[in-house]
């Protein structure tokens, strides 16, 4: 298996959860990389947002991902939009594995829902809204997302049930 394995998909799909339970099952280290921007910058993304903007906080995501690849055996959570930017879903499959969490629109919706305060690309918006927003978004977001080494729907299975589908696709891709 290559290292380090990160995880893409829409925000709310679950790949911090995911990949926390899949790290433990691998026995390597799990790192979220917007908690890393985080601590690196000394700001939550929120605030890198609202100081900075999207575009300058994409260029310090770029240079996370860069950065992770000499994380060896890791499991990193990338946020929804990393893949679809610069060279990082490149760089991501050249120095690593990608494995994309598929999650349908409405269930994304039920799961933003209660955290739109946290998320500045959500935040505000209603049911409705949100819908319209995650099918929108997923519509271009998706060719980025299938360029993933793996691609594991796991809309409707619980975390653990989501980490042995993937385990065991690993397994037959390895095999």
């Amino acid at each position: 298996m290559r290292y380090p394995i990160y995880l893409t998909g829409f925000m709310g799909s679950g790949k911090s959860t995911f990949g926390r339970l899949l790290a433990r099952e691998l026995n390597c280290r799990f790192v979220d990389l917007d908690k890393f921007i985080e601590e690196q910058e000394k700001m939550s993304i929120s605030e890198i947002f609202s100081k900075y903007g999207e575009e300058r906080f994409r260029e310090i995501e770029r240079l996370t991902v860069h950065k992770s690849t000499n994380l060896g055996k890791a499991v990193i959570a990338t946020g929804g939009g990393v893949p679809c930017h610069f060279d990082n879903m490149e760089v991501m499959n050249k120095n690593g594995m990608t494995i994309y969490l598929k999650v349908s629109a409405p269930a994304l919706t039920e799961r933003l829902m209660p955290a739109r305060a946290h998320r500045p690309l959500i935040a505000g918006k209603s049911k409705e809204e949100l819908l319209e927003f995650i099918i929108h978004s997923l519509e271009q977001r998706a060719p980025w997302y299938e360029k993933s080494s793996l691609t594991a729907d796991t809309t409707g299975l619980s975390p653990q049930a989501s980490v042995r589908l993937v385990l065991e696709a690993l397994r037959l891709k390895h095999s």
